[in-house]
């Protein structure tokens, strides 16, 4: 099911992108998103964001995926401030992976975080391999939910937890005009849906415990700031570092964006479910 807003802009979860393609996240796109977000956070929110996801999560000598890691910096946060045995980094760009690589070696933290790229499609790691499955606004990448929150299921250990924060849309019906103009500005390969269909995939794959919680009112005020610090005090040394037309190009994209979180329509949302410990039998799941 790839209808409405997920037909929009959409081509990583078919797993024919070009080796050679261009990388979405190229060096220019990971300096601009640093300077706002701060080194290697390519999401909003910052470390305080991402223990909020996390909160109720006991990483004690737990196996983590990180899906869609970006350049790095909340795997390595994740890596040095909780008690987990050690954390995967996935992305499916090169970029990106090469330089949360080389952070986690600067940082000495090689033997507690690794990287991992791959190609789109299927997560390229054996059935239960993890007990922790996070992600921070990467999900939006693939548009077929139903396909990704069952092979999140298949590498979860049974009693395993995924937590994860998206950037979701209110419905999955046609986009409203505003939505298409910020998704043609964003220009990357969004694949938004709905909180409810999130949840139906999910609980399809067979985790249980699925719960949401909607962040519109809190990226939406934070967002009038990003937008306000790029065309205020950090319009020059960000123009400096990746050019003034690349700076002026997301001024107009955060502007989209404000419409949108400002009607509601875009919705970033916390994600949660657990995969039972008992897996159903063929018999338990008939009917008597």
């Amino acid at each position: 099911m790839t209808d409405g807003i997920a037909d929009v802009t959409t081509k990583l979860q078919s797993g024919d992108q070009a080796d050679d393609a261009a990388p979405e996240y190229d060096d220019t796109a990971i300096r601009f998103l640093e300077a706002l977000w701060g080194e290697g956070f390519l999401s909003p929110g910052g470390r305080d964001e991402v223990r909020r996801v996390v909160k109720d999560l006991d990483f004690t000598g737990k196996r983590v995926l990180d899906i869609g890691c970006g350049s790095g910096g909340i795997t390595l946060f994740l890596a040095n401030d909780y008690s987990l045995a050690n954390i995967t980094g996935f992305d499916v760009e090169q970029p990106v992976v090469d330089l949360a690589t080389r952070r986690a070696a600067e940082q000495g933290l090689s033997g507690k975080a690794s990287f991992v790229r791959g190609d789109p499609g299927p997560l390229p790691f054996a059935d239960q391999s993890f007990d922790i499955v996070f992600s921070k606004d990467a999900l939006i990448h693939v548009a077929d939910k139903e396909a990704l929150f069952s092979d999140i299921f298949r590498v979860l250990k049974p009693g395993g937890r995924f937590a994860a924060s998206d950037w979701l849309t209110s419905h999955d019906g046609e986009p409203s005009e505003a939505m298409r103009s910020y998704l043609a500005a964003e220009g990357l390969s969004f694949g938004m849906a709905s909180a409810a269909r999130y949840e139906a995939a999910m609980a399809a794959a067979g985790f249980r415990d699925v719960r949401t919680i909607n962040r519109n009112a809190w990226y939406r005020d934070l967002a009038r700031g990003e937008l306000e610090r790029l065309k205020g005090p950090l319009y020059a040394p960000v123009a400096e570092a990746v050019g003034a037309a690349y700076v002026d190009k997301n001024i107009k994209t955060w502007s989209a964006m404000q419409t949108v979180l400002d009607s509601g329509e875009h919705c970033p949302t916390h994600v949660f479910g657990i995969k039972p410990d008992e897996q159903p039998t063929e018999s338990k799941r008939k009917r008597p």
